[in-house]
């Protein structure tokens, strides 16, 4: 068995790795709380996100509801996986969150339509697309503001997509940061689903196994609120979506 889920997914061994698991002995497992989890996918060829791609979010920011989406990039460096600290830089203390579904690539793709789009996905897992939205602010393209290390929370593992919903559909999805709900919906109610969304990435790019793509947020977010809500060192974020699981971090400054 490799060690690496994009390996395992390149070679078609999820069941086999499943198999595998419902064999073991007791005694193999291991106990969450003695490791560290990693982002599921370490170091992604291609993170591609979705901006406004829920109608309340779009509407608490003041923006129309998108024709096209809004399509942005992350970088691996920016990941970090569940538990891990969840960095708020030196420059700006404008730290907000951002809960969304993170759809994990299983084959190389290009020109999907709606009737095999959801064949090339692998997977689900949370994220929570943290941003410092002043700099996000500074220029007319987002992806600065998207950046920063530390600030791409992603996890806490990988779910693969028969245990889901085709297009993991109907979820709730939620954010809640010390304990407090501060997003809330469903993600029936992404304007532009993940068959679709593929659909319309892959007009313009191949898709690879391991590339990642960020499925946009719903309403809620600190920004929007009044007054904004930042996240503080020593705050818990927690990203939860029905079915994957509870993705957890920690702020801390940077040192």
């Amino acid at each position: 068995m490799p060690d690496d889920l994009v390996r395992l997914i390149e070679m078609d061994g999820l069941a086999h790795a499943a198999a595998v698991a419902a064999w073991a002995p007791a005694a193999a497992g291991a106990d969450l709380g003695a490791v560290q989890l990693l982002p599921p996918v370490i170091r992604p060829g291609k993170v591609i996100c979705l901006g406004l791609n829920y109608a309340d979010h779009a509407a608490e920011g003041g923006n129309a509801r998108p024709e096209y989406p809004s399509f942005f990039m992350r970088g691996a460096t920016s990941l970090i996986g569940h538990g891990q600290p969840m960095v708020r830089p030196r420059v700006s203390q404008k730290l907000d969150f951002e809960a969304e579904l993170a759809v994990i690539v299983g084959r190389r793709a290009r020109h999907l339509t709606s009737s095999d789009a959801l064949g090339a996905v692998a997977g689900y897992a949370c994220f929570n697309d943290a941003t410092l939205r002043d700099y996000q602010r500074r220029t007319a393209q987002w992806t600065i503001g998207k950046n920063f290390d530390g600030t791409g929370a992603f996890g806490p593992w990988f779910v693969p997509a028969a245990d889901l919903p085709p297009g993991a559909a109907g979820l709730k999805i939620e954010s809640r940061l010390n304990g407090r709900v501060m997003q809330s919906d469903n993600t029936k109610n992404m304007l532009f689903p993940v068959a679709e969304t593929l659909c319309l990435i892959t007009e313009a790019l191949t898709l690879e196994p391991g590339d990642v793509v960020i499925m946009g947020t719903p309403a809620g977010v600190g920004y929007a609120r009044t007054p904004p809500v930042w996240m503080q060192p020593r705050d818990r974020i927690e990203i939860e979506i029905e079915g994957i699981g509870v993705l957890a971090n920690t702020v801390a400054d940077e040192e």
